[in-house]
């Protein structure tokens, strides 16, 4: 008779072991940016087009309270932008998870350099996210050269965490992910390599003549994390040379040319402007 009674809780158990005694509703981008207290997990749940909203979100409030002028994170704006557009990134998939060790890794940062301190989650992006947040406070990172090697080991560190926690739960890249993130390693090392004397060259250049060095002022532009369209439009040529796409291939590498067209002008040029604002 007992084993009878037990039976029912038994099923119950070995049917949905991992759920939670009490399940809440889901968290929204602005509820996890107004509280910095979101898990991997949480934002994990939240859809591609929205984790946009989160990192806005996260921006204006740096610029607002801690680093005027702050849009550093617009770069992953544009590859969460592409990301949405194609239908990359459902609920559960490498890519999501791979993102969302990032986003927890930023959001922890966020929240240590704001408070003060406080628990990294487990996340090995944490305090790099939180260091480099320190320094921009402190006017440290205004040239190139020293900001871009520190944002993308920071970046390293919480996406290698993502793609551990996609891995955990058994979410396999397909070949189209593996080329997306060799895209994304091909742009910290980059930033990991800047090229001070490119740079130089190309702001004399704009001085004396009012006009860039076009191919280093494409390498500035292409590598300005401030800057959405790069990554956007690079991922586009990198998803449209996977497939491949012999029509759309040249299209899209014609596009993030055309992308860069507008920095050409004189009015752009005298918009460029340090890393600290």
């Amino acid at each position: 008779m007992r084993a009878v009674l037990l039976a029912p809780l038994l099923v119950l158990l070995l049917v949905v072991p991992g759920a939670p005694a009490t399940a809440g509703p889901a968290r929204t981008a602005e509820e996890c940016a107004a509280e910095l207290d979101c898990s991997a997990a949480e934002l994990e749940a939240i859809p591609m087009g929205q984790r946009v909203v989160f990192l806005r979100a996260l921006q204006e409030r740096l610029a607002a309270d801690y680093i005027p002028g702050f849009r550093h994170w617009r770069n992953f704006e544009g590859l969460l932008r592409f990301f949405d557009e194609r239908g990359y990134g459902a609920r559960g998939s490498w890519i999501s998870w791979s993102d969302a060790g990032n986003l927890e890794g930023i959001e922890r940062g966020v929240a240590i350099a704001l408070r003060g301190s406080g628990p990294d989650f487990g996340n090995p992006g944490a305090e790099p996210w939180a260091d480099y947040l320190r320094r921009m406070h402190r006017g440290e990172l205004a040239d190139r050269a020293t900001h871009d090697p520190v944002f993308a080991d920071a970046e390293q560190a919480s996406l290698e965490h993502g793609v551990s926690l996609a891995e955990a739960r058994g979410a396999e890249p397909s070949r189209m992910d593996r080329n997306l993130y060799l895209g994304s390693e091909l742009y910290r090392w980059m930033l990991r390599n800047p090229q001070p004397v490119l740079f130089e060259l190309n702001r004399t250049t704009r001085e004396r003549t009012g006009t860039p060095l076009a191919p280093a002022d494409f390498y500035r532009w292409f590598t300005d994390v401030r800057e959405s369209e790069p990554t956007y439009r690079g991922a586009h040529v990198i998803h449209d040379t996977t497939l491949p796409n012999p029509a759309s291939a040249p299209i899209s590498a014609l596009r993030l040319l055309l992308a860069y067209l507008p920095e050409l002008r004189p009015e752009a040029q005298r918009d460029v402007v340090p890393l600290g604002g």
